[in-house]
């Protein structure tokens, strides 16, 4: 296969892996504090040098350069739910997890059934002491303030640990809006929580829609390439026989 060939097939990979992104952009579009991510990729311009080419200008090679997450806030959805908090400004809550400290945007906790705060995935939710949080049987109501403090009626729990890092990009995403680094931590000082509401994802259907629109048009036009490019081949070899 001539270089046109795999010009045209290496673009058709790089758009089967942007619309894999896309898609899963749009089936958590309705996932508390997920955000939306977009894959980078460069593409190289150059002139064919054959005048009977069907590529005069063609992509070559596009090379994935990595993955870019978009960090904006989420829109809020009040859901009264007193252990639905949500974080306006920077910063994760942290949980506990088997693979050790994660952290989230999705502030949509429970109660497990031993009376512990944990997060959508049943890991518990820690506070700035390290140390995860449990309500009492006793206990029916549960006020959380603006700087993460939590509290009963009969006690102070302690405040839920918000924090932040200096390359978010560089988080590694995990299942159920955990993310994963290897950077140390850095305490919010002054976090603002708010209870009662949650962060939902930063999706925007209509742009995602749209763009796997686009990816499905460009594909089809690769493929019309290829399928351009054989037949200017295939003629050029009967040519080629009918000269012998």
């Amino acid at each position: 296969m001539e270089n046109s060939g795999y010009i045209a097939l290496a673009h058709q990979n790089a758009l089967w892996r942007r619309l894999d992104v896309a898609a899963n952009n749009i089936a958590n579009m309705n996932t508390p504090g997920y955000k939306a991510e977009e894959l980078m990729f460069t593409e190289y311009l150059t002139r064919s040098l054959n005048s009977d080419s069907a590529f005069k200008e063609r992509i070559i090679f596009p090379r994935d350069i990595g993955i870019a997450r978009n960090m904006s806030e989420g829109a809020w959805t009040a859901t009264n739910n007193q252990l639905d908090v949500a974080i306006s400004g920077e910063g994760f809550f942290v949980v506990e997890t088997a693979a050790g400290p994660m952290y989230t945007r999705n502030g949509h906790f429970r109660l497990n059934e031993n009376g512990q705060i944990v997060g959508a995935n049943g890991n518990p939710v820690l506070s700035t002491t390290g140390e995860p949080f449990f309500i009492a049987p006793n206990e029916a109501v549960i006020n959380i303030s603006e700087d993460g403090t939590i509290s009963t009626e009969n006690a102070v729990l302690g405040r839920l640990r918000v924090v932040t890092f200096d390359d978010t990009q560089n988080m590694r995403k995990e299942a159920g809006s955990l993310f994963y680094t290897d950077q140390d931590p850095q305490e919010v000082a002054t976090p603002k929580v708010h209870q009662g509401v949650l962060e939902g994802s930063n999706v925007n259907a209509v742009v995602e829609m749209t763009q796997m629109i686009e990816i499905n048009r460009s594909y089809q036009n690769a493929q019309k390439m290829i399928e351009g490019e054989h037949e200017r081949q295939r003629r050029a070899m009967e040519t080629f026989r009918g000269q012998i």
